[in-house]
């Protein structure tokens, strides 16, 4: 199948509008790593908490930020998790400790925030736990079992499954336990407890070693295929075919990279998984390239380079197009319809996909002619080119 037959596109003609197109999506990147946003490392590289916190309506992140402003809680981010149907909100708070306490406390400091109107000396049962429920149904008795501690702790239980895998998280109403829960209990219950609104469903930390370390080994991952591409290439062609497909790896990475901190889109373990699948992509879909420009050296001896290179492009083309386009569509549906949890690792892909494509026609292969004329200039044998036969 072929999108294009014998096309005659002048690519090498357009280097210098490739160009100017890389350096502004380069450089935008680049300042705002260094003067806006940074590189925006997500909980996994430097280290924090994650609250995981369900509410029983739609959430309204401007009051939840008023919220824990109040309480002197200000380094922290806020972000929409899952689909929008579950009421979920991920809040990323600046708590690097690795203890049990930490955990607590993290906690501790949302329900603190978001408790408004809480009436005083009753628990919110949407955040206690089956041991705060468990010791109070033992001391009010309303079954009346005396000190039965192995009932009231299979009761409070019951209680804490019902509001997390039944209620996702969150009770909206007392009569709602009266199902799976003697009617007594449920009174009992309305005298010590009451409902808010949301309900604490996870908490996660990742201690500021832990995500300094990751960040070294991610960096040394990305260094580390770089240098294994450079030396494959410069075995398998010249060492000028590996450094151009190196610089073109690089370029794709800075630009998705870029474009991360340029969103604010938080950069994961899963969006550094992709960013090393993508080093692949490009490195392979370059060598579909750099190998046609190799067989047309060998047909086309009396040609100039720059034409070899520009029909080299057009003979793959269609084969570019077909494997770009089908991976770009997989990765767009992934990223549309793959929920919050893959938003930034699909993300990477649907960038790089794109960057890494355009940057095999527009960077490396221009790279290898830039290189021929230097050479030329300087009065030497091309590299790229083979050696006349005499």
């Amino acid at each position: 199948m072929e999108f294009f037959r014998n096309p005659n596109i002048d690519f090498l003609g357009k280097k210098w509008y490739f160009l100017a197109f890389s350096l502004v999506f380069s450089v935008a990147g680049v300042l705002s790593m260094l003067f806006w946003h940074g590189i925006p490392w997500g909980v996994d590289f430097r280290g924090g908490t994650l609250v995981t916190v369900k509410f029983s309506h739609t959430p309204d992140e401007n009051a939840i930020r008023a919220a824990m402003d109040r309480v002197g809680l200000h380094n922290f981010k806020i972000q929409h998790y899952g689909p929008a149907a579950n009421n979920e909100e991920l809040i990323d708070l600046d708590v690097r400790e690795t203890s049990e306490q930490a955990l607590d406390r993290g906690k501790t400091e949302i329900i603190n925030a978001l408790q408004t109107n809480a009436p005083a000396g009753k628990h919110d049962l949407n955040n206690a736990s089956s041991l705060t429920i468990k010791n109070y149904l033992m001391e009010k008795d309303p079954l009346h079992v005396g000190a039965d501690d192995q009932k009231y702790t299979a009761l409070a239980q019951a209680i804490v499954n019902f509001r997390d895998k039944a209620q996702g998280g969150v009770l909206t109403a007392f009569d709602q336990l009266k199902g799976p829960v003697d009617p007594t209990v449920v009174a009992s219950l309305q005298d010590g407890f009451f409902l808010s609104d949301f309900g604490v469903r996870d908490v996660a930390i990742v201690g500021p070693q832990v995500g300094g370390q990751l960040r070294k080994q991610a960096g040394l991952a990305t260094l580390y295929s770089l240098a294994g591409m450079l030396v494959y290439l410069g075995f398998r062609f010249e060492w000028i075919y590996g450094l151009a497909a190196v610089v073109t790896v690089f370029h794709d990475t800075l630009i998705t990279v870029g474009a991360f901190s340029l969103t604010n889109t938080e950069i994961s373990l899963t969006v550094i998984a992709a960013i090393l699948t993508l080093i692949g992509y490009s490195n392979n879909d370059t060598i579909v390239v750099f190998d046609r420009i190799r067989e047309n050296i060998k047909l086309m001896r009396r040609e100039k380079l720059s034409e070899i290179v520009n029909r080299s492009i057009n003979q793959t083309l269609s084969r570019t197009i077909l494997t770009a386009g089908l991976t770009f569509l997989t990765v767009l549906a992934l990223y549309l319809f793959g929920g919050e949890v893959l938003h930034g690792f699909s993300l990477a892909l649907v960038i790089g996909i794109l960057i890494g494509t355009y940057s095999s026609i527009a960077i490396a292969a221009p790279i290898l002619v830039a290189y021929q004329d230097w050479r030329i200039e300087k009065g030497k044998r091309p590299m790229a080119m083979p050696a006349k036969a005499k």
